[in-house]
């Protein structure tokens, strides 16, 4: 095997395995409650497993970069690599490549960043995270023939798949849900409710010791 092969292998390798990790950080990420937590697990392990699957997902992303402007088989170059559709080679197809790995490269600034930034910039540049996973989908399909057939076609088949159904499950449990702006509402009128049945209690009991009184004072008379 000559150094020309194996980078062509290293890349295409690469690639698959980015492409896996970055649905799994999608599926988390969707899966993910408003209190920051899956579904059975505690806060804390599932940031740790997000955060594990991000930078894994980062590494092979560079590995998969590197490789793919060192094989000599095709000329993409350092440039064509963060700017979109600057490759002479396949440059749709590697231009989204490009975007997807720009996006990513913010993420990762933004979170390092995030302590200055803030949370409302850092969680809005976040979201770009969903339209990085389409993106990549797109470019692995349309730069490399492995994507359209055999047991790889069917890999990305099932990590599209996956998505899917945790965006629809995500929406449905959404929907179930109480709006937010329902919520303030509902918690007044339980908390109304509460107050009334409290209420209605302590009057009971006070008529049952009103009741006990007049009894008791007239079996002494």
């Amino acid at each position: 095997m000559t150094s020309s092969t194996a980078l062509w292998y290293a890349s295409r390798a690469t690639g698959v395995v980015a492409l896996v990790l970055l649905t799994v950080v999608v599926v988390l990420g969707i899966m993910v409650s408003r209190r920051g937590r899956l579904p059975g697990l505690p806060r804390f392990a599932t940031t740790s497993l997000h955060r594990s699957m991000s930078l894994l997902a980062v590494a092979f992303i560079a590995i998969h970069v590197v490789t793919a402007i060192a094989d000599p088989y095709v000329t993409i170059g350092i440039a064509a690599a963060v700017i979109p559709f600057a490759s002479p080679y396949k440059p749709l197809w590697l231009g989204l490549g490009a975007i997807s790995f720009d996006m990513i490269v913010a993420l990762v600034a933004t979170s390092l960043a995030r302590a200055r930034i803030g949370r409302r910039t850092w969680r809005a540049v976040h979201w770009l995270a969903y339209a990085c996973w389409p993106v990549a989908v797109l470019h692995g399909i349309g730069s490399s023939t492995d994507l359209r057939t055999g047991w790889l076609l069917l890999l990305t088949i099932c990590c599209c798949a996956v998505v899917l159904a945790a965006a629809s499950w995500r929406i449905g449990t959404a929907i179930a849900a109480p709006g937010r702006a329902l919520r303030p509402a509902r918690a007044l009128a339980a908390a109304e409710l509460s107050s009334a049945e409290l209420s209605s209690a302590e009057l009971s009991t006070a008529g049952r010791q009103a009741t006990d009184q007049r009894l008791t004072t007239a079996g002494a008379r």
